[in-house]
């Protein structure tokens, strides 16, 4: 099956938004690494770690007070906002720009300034830094899992009121409310929304026999066994069945934690690290099993984003999203999509990132959720869906005839969109990134042969350290 075009047909425009600039290509990466976080548990009053925080971070403040954006209103009474975001890849992010713009033409007295401040895992000590220095911009982009630590430090504006009275709301997936919500408080609005899922080449399918997609976890591993081959006879494994994702960031959590959750596993419980579960122990060993079967082939380390095996065929799987669907078309290959296998149940892990409303004026507060109105709307969410890939979080955009006829271009993203539907968040706790790091570190572990419960036990041992037991 050949790729089928991402793109709606050329001309299309919408009639809440001028027409689109040509299509751009759709290679947006999930972040690959996850931030640095601190104990959320201390024995010094919070004010006093607010100050030991721009302490030990006020020389890289030095670089950020231009970029602050608490300045009052103009005496021409426009009401400027600053938005920090790490969007990429750059045609997605010069797109974002474009709607932008929009707004700001529509609405003469706010003006929103949109900053580019790096790749999402870079971002992290200018957020901090910025945030005890009182120095935030008034909105920030970034994925929902920097929620607790957000909280924690008081930077946020809790959003409960404004959600409760706005009409949107009721078209928003509700999916997507697990992102948004920390300690029964709602403190962000989604951007846009993906899974994974499992893409293969129907071309090396059907030289292997493999005439059923895989629907289980035993099913993967025997059409990865078929799909492993030696076809130069040198006696080694030039074709893969799977390209797997080796290292310990945030990507490979992403794509390993739907399993723990479709065998019932989890990562915490009620806050707390849990990381020693029949659920997790089952997932790690499954994925132990694919290399030990000789059918898989890892990433370099914390690379397992990329797709060049996948495109040159030597390996005929790979879990990844719908931002990868405009460079596959690039690429001339033949390709498709199925859902991720199950175990006990069908699971996926919900990606994309969030919209925060950091501490600002009153003017600002009303202005920036003005602009999150927009972001949510028909308008925003169809064009920006139509020209990404990325997923509307907009219910009734999803059922628009414009996007209908969009999926029928492009019916790969149907999978993803099925998928929504049981698909769940990472945990939002205060602490998540050492819970993520030590997950990562089982996960890579096991890949390299470690027993999957005892690298789960020492990872938990770790995180049981750091949460104070």
């Amino acid at each position: 099956m050949m790729p089928r075009s991402i793109f709606f047909k050329a001309g299309w425009t919408h009639p809440a938004l001028p027409p689109l600039p040509p299509p751009l290509p759709l290679q947006h990466t999930v972040n690959p690494n996850s931030p640095t976080d601190r104990p959320r548990f201390s024995p010094f009053p919070r004010s006093l770690r607010r100050r030991l925080w721009s302490l030990l971070l006020g020389i890289l403040l030095l670089g950020l007070v231009g970029c602050q954006g608490n300045a009052p209103a103009d005496s021409d009474g426009v009401v400027h906002i600053t938005l920090w975001q790490g969007m990429g890849p750059p045609p997605n992010r010069d797109f974002f720009q474009t709607l932008v713009q929009d707004f700001n033409d529509s609405h003469p007295d706010i003006q929103v300034e949109s900053l580019y401040v790096g790749h999402p895992d870079q971002q992290i000590p200018k957020i901090l830094t910025a945030v005890v220095g009182n120095a935030a911009p008034d909105i920030l982009w970034y994925s929902p899992n920097l929620t607790g630590q957000l909280v924690e430090l008081e930077a946020l504006e809790p959003l409960d009121d404004w959600w409760a009275d706005l009409p949107l709301r009721s078209q928003i997936d509700p999916a997507l409310l697990e992102t948004m919500t920390f300690e029964d408080q709602l403190w962000s609005i989604p951007f846009g929304a993906n899974n994974t899922a499992v893409y293969y080449r129907p071309s090396l399918f059907a030289q292997a026999g493999i005439t059923q997609l895989p629907t289980t976890w035993p099913e993967l591993r025997e059409a990865a066994q078929a799909l492993t081959q030696d076809t130069d006879g040198d006696g080694r494994a030039d074709r893969h069945g799977i390209f797997l994702s080796l290292g310990k960031g945030e990507w490979n959590v992403f794509v390993w934690l739907p399993f723990v959750y479709s065998a019932g596993g989890w990562l915490e419980q009620d806050g707390v690290p849990d990381l020693v579960n029949g659920g997790a122990i089952a997932a790690l060993d499954f994925a132990q099993t694919l290399v030990t079967d000789g059918s898989a082939v890892l990433s370099p380390p914390e690379r397992g984003f990329e797709i060049d095996n996948f495109l040159t065929g030597r390996a005929a799987m790979q879990i990844t999203g719908p931002w990868t669907l405009g460079q596959m078309q690039g690429a001339g290959i033949d390709f498709d999509v199925f859902p991720l296998p199950a175990d006990q149940t069908s699971a996926a892990v919900l990606g994309g990132e969030n919209f925060f409303l950091c501490k600002t004026t009153p003017e600002k507060r009303q202005a920036a959720l003005t602009f999150f109105e927009y972001i949510l709307s028909d308008g925003f969410q169809l064009a920006w869906a139509t020209q990404t890939g990325f997923l509307p979080v907009n219910l009734r955009v999803r059922q628009s005839d414009a996007y209908q006829a969009f999926l029928d271009e492009n019916p790969l993203l149907q999978v993803f969109l099925d998928q929504m539907a049981g698909a769940r968040s990472r945990p939002l706790i205060a602490k998540y990134p050492y819970l993520s790091e030590n997950f990562g570190r089982a996960i890579e572990a096991t890949l390299l042969g470690e027993d999957p419960a005892t690298a789960l036990a020492q990872s938990q041992d770790r995180l049981e350290l750091i949460w104070g037991k």
